[in-house]
């Protein structure tokens, strides 16, 4: 992975006594808490609903073992003992004080991290795969090109205070991981006639205007795709809405404009700067791609107990069939660490887990992890002749919940219970319906099932593309449900679609077993969820859902006309 340069560790040093002074400043009365504001918010801090939330970055999800262990010692020291993953691969921290936050930025320089630009209106943390590098699907490796476009658009000045906030995904495989349909650009690697190049996708997001991204080029060489983004981002700053934070977006540009007109404003923006010095060049890529060669993987590994292990032990049999993912590498397999375990909430870790994991990494994976954008911890480099001892290790430490792509592996924010924004709580609900659904022979018997959750609009839990999503509403100043099915990620990524009015924070584990009861009784043999939902439609789902509240309300209509 990528290592820090004298010019990295001078400016990330500078960044942090730059801070120190802010913030000091502030608690002298000598700067306003509005005009402190951008400055926290460039640095990763927000103030919520308790207490400030500190969050840190992990640049297209990638991250070795010191930093992990740094990562507990921040929760340890400076928080309550944990902290939490969210869907764009940064670490937060809910409980610091303001004032503690320059130290917490100090000890995180020294093992190469930070917390810039993780808020404010500025472009954010690059994302990808999070099986980047090793992914057997891989058809180019995103990390070098990330890692450029990290750099690019870390203190980009002529970006750093854009209508919105401005986030970028890559992607190097066949099959989407990244949720690239949805960012504000989304990033295809492919060759074409033997040429590196990107598909590039602008005006996609979530939130309270979800839209799926639109293709502006279908290849773009791979030397101009910081001249390319840097035209997006200018047509962008120039005409994007700053009169209303709700329209702000590079989305609702898009579609003002319409692809077509917004596309050929590109192009001709581009013409300026195209060839120009922020052209890549081989040289500057080889520089970069240096940080991400192999690491030294065995060949000819004996896989015979591991086979044996298949056999004897159904526990750790599904465990595999969940949590551990296809390699490049003969031998070897990538291993996702549930953060799912039922009655935690979705994406937290304890610093005493963060410290096993990081001793995991070192013993079994080369001393690097992974965030997912699903909230869970990957060790991308495990022999399978290991994985065994690696379950174990996992169960004791409660990260071997095998239920990676089921129904209780949720993805959730925060939501009401420290979230600021958000309408209604998320963790609550994700409980539920994990103690619901606690039969794990039920779960694999129903199999693949995406559930997200989010408190608000902003859509932090990517509910719009869950096979089930559930979004928090405010009704009537009480917490209600609203439940959309059918949507996904991947590279038929779609919305989905809202079933009717929303339900109370009672109501929803009935209303998600109605939902799969629907489809295990309309299923063709192994059919997946998305496949029976796209086959029958929404109606037998709506039916089912509110054939009960349709029949009390006719009865409370009967009551009150007698």
């Amino acid at each position: 992975m990528y290592k820090y340069d004298a010019i990295d560790r001078q400016l990330i040093t500078e960044r942090v006594e730059q801070f120190r002074d802010q913030v000091r400043r502030w608690k002298a009365g000598e700067l306003s808490d509005d005009e402190f504001r951008p400055l926290r918010l460039q640095n990763g801090l927000y103030i919520q609903r308790h207490a400030p939330m500190f969050r840190i970055a992990v640049p297209y999800a990638m991250m070795n073992s010191a930093q992990l262990r740094k990562l507990a010692f921040v929760a340890r020291t400076y928080d309550k003992g944990y902290g939490h993953f969210t869907t764009r691969h940064n670490m937060q921290f809910n409980w610091p004080k303001v004032e503690d936050c320059p130290d917490i930025l100090a000890h995180l320089a020294e093992v190469e991290m930070h917390a810039i630009q993780t808020s404010g209106n500025c472009m954010r943390n690059i994302t990808t795969d999070q099986f980047a590098g090793v992914a057997a699907d891989e058809v180019i490796d995103p990390r070098p090109l990330a890692e450029i476009l990290r750099q690019w658009t870390t203190f980009h000045p002529e970006f750093a205070f854009l209508p919105r906030k401005f986030k970028i995904a890559i992607s190097g495989t066949k099959e989407d991981r990244a949720v690239t349909w949805f960012h504000d650009i989304g990033l295809h690697l492919q060759q074409q006639d033997g040429q590196i190049g990107f598909r590039v996708i602008v005006g996609g997001g979530l939130g309270r205007t979800p839209i799926r991204g639109q293709v502006v080029r279908e290849f773009l060489p791979w030397q101009d795709i910081l001249t390319y983004c840097e035209a997006v981002l200018r047509v962008y700053n120039r005409q994007g809405r700053r009169d209303n934070a709700y329209k702000a977006r590079i989305k609702i540009l898009v579609q003002a404009l319409g692809v077509e007109e917004f596309a050929k404003q590109v192009e001709a923006e581009w013409l300026h700067i195209k060839d120009g010095p922020a052209t890549l060049t081989q040289a500057e890529f080889d520089r970069v791609a240096a940080h991400f060669t192999a690491p030294a993987y065995e060949s000819a590994i004996d896989e015979s107990a591991f086979a044996d292990k298949l056999q004897s032990e159904k526990a750790f049999a599904r465990w595999v069939d969940r949590n551990t993912h296809p390699h490049k590498v003969a031998g070897y397999s990538a291993v996702t660490l549930s953060l799912k375990q039922h009655g935690v909430a979705p994406g937290d870790i304890t610093d005493a887990q963060m410290e096993k994991v990081a001793d995991l990494a070192d013993q079994y994976s080369f001393g690097e992890l992974r965030i997912s954008h699903e909230q869970n911890v990957i060790l991308a480099d495990v022999k399978k002749s290991e994985l065994y001892a690696v379950w174990q290790a996992a169960k004791e430490n409660g990260l071997a919940t095998p239920n990676v792509g089921l129904l209780t592996g949720i993805i959730c924010c925060p939501g009401g219970d420290f979230c600021d924004l958000a309408n209604a709580k998320s963790i609550p609900i994700a409980a539920a319906i994990q103690a619901r659904f606690d039969d794990l022979d039920y779960l694999f018997d129903i199999g693949d099932i995406d559930l997200n959750i989010s408190g608000c609009m902003n859509a932090c839990g990517h509910h719009h593309v869950g096979h089930i999503g559930v979004l928090g509403v405010d009704k009537n100043d009480s917490e209600f449900y609203q439940v959309t099915l059918g949507g996904r990620q991947g590279n038929t990524a779609k919305l989905g679609k809202v079933i009717g009015p929303s339900f109370s924070a009672g109501e929803m584990p009935d209303v998600v077993d109605k939902i799969i009861k629907v489809y295990v009784e309309n299923r063709v043999d192994e059919e997946r969820f998305l496949d029976t939902f796209d086959r029958i439609g929404i109606d037998p789902f709506k039916n089912r859902v509110y054939e009960g509240r349709a029949h009390g309300k006719a009865k409370a209509a009967e009551k009150e006309a007698a």
